[in-house]
């Protein structure tokens, strides 16, 4: 079981928690090895079995979890399964892998990475028209511009167009400061960062200032405006599915380990 999980959910480790997720898309089905999935607890967390045997991720350690609610809901993932396995439908699990293997041995790159984002952060930067555009715009990320401000002491400039502009060194230090260190956090923050190309969306979110319908919408605006005015693209849209899934994963992370903090 332990090599063909291997080949389930790839081999290699990555520091970026996104990374290993998205090569799993391309992996060939495999049939379903066993018959129940459950939660075991142990010293260090929560486990997931499958048919009373612990799972390991792809670098061999186990799918441990560190609170019984999310153990519960990984093991869900591989409860619905059918006759295969279809990592697809398993965003938890794969995030989950990605944060053991690649997020809790070396945390800092990152936390790193979403810091390189908060210096062109997706709300910062407006559109030069239409109006109609505009004012959607301001509607969904005026707030969390207000959010950053009053919550991070984070004092951010808009910038119109999309020419790059250095954002305030003291409102980017501001931010970096609520980058979480637990490692699935961490982990679920860097995933809804880049999913959404914005690390104030995934910190608001992650601090319940906004919740995933929010963050979702609030990430599309320019996509969501062309596909009103153009129509709908079903590629897009098929794409777009998938990165919700991803994205619902990351915010079950985020609620349960930033409760902790409330």
């Amino acid at each position: 079981m332990r090599d063909l999980l291997g080949d389930i959910f790839d081999q290699q480790p990555a520091d970026d928690p996104m990374t290993a997720a998205r090569r799993t898309m391309q992996t060939p089905l495999r049939k379903r090895f066993y018959e129940i999935a459950g939660v075991g607890e142990e010293a260090g967390g929560w486990v997931v079995l499958l048919d009373g045997r612990p799972v390991r991720t792809p670098a061999r350690r186990p799918l441990r979890a560190p609170s019984a609610q999310l153990a519960q809901a990984l093991a869900a993932e591989w409860q619905a399964q059918g006759e295969w396995l279809d990592p697809v439908a398993m965003p938890l699990t794969r995030l989950a892998n990605s944060i053991i293997d690649g997020v809790v041995d070396a945390p800092q790159p990152v936390a790193a990475d979403v810091a390189r984002y908060l210096g062109s952060d997706l709300i910062f930067y407006r559109a030069e028209g239409p109006e109609g555009l505009l004012v959607r715009q301001a509607e969904h990320w005026d707030p969390l511009m207000a959010w950053a401000r009053e919550a991070l002491g984070a004092r951010f400039v808009l910038v119109e167009g999309v020419t790059f502009v250095s954002q305030p060194a003291e409102a980017v230090a501001a931010a970096v400061r609520a980058i979480p260190d637990d490692p699935w956090a961490l982990g679920a923050l860097h995933a809804a960062t880049t999913l959404t190309g914005s690390p104030l969306i995934a910190l608001a979110l992650a601090s319940a200032r906004i919740d995933l319908e929010q963050a979702w919408r609030a990430a599309h605006v320019d996509e969501d405006w062309n596909m009103d005015a153009w129509g709908r693209d079903e590629l897009v849209l098929e794409r777009r599915r998938t990165g919700q899934r991803e994205m619902a994963a990351a915010a079950l992370i985020l609620a349960d380990r930033y409760s902790l903090r409330r």
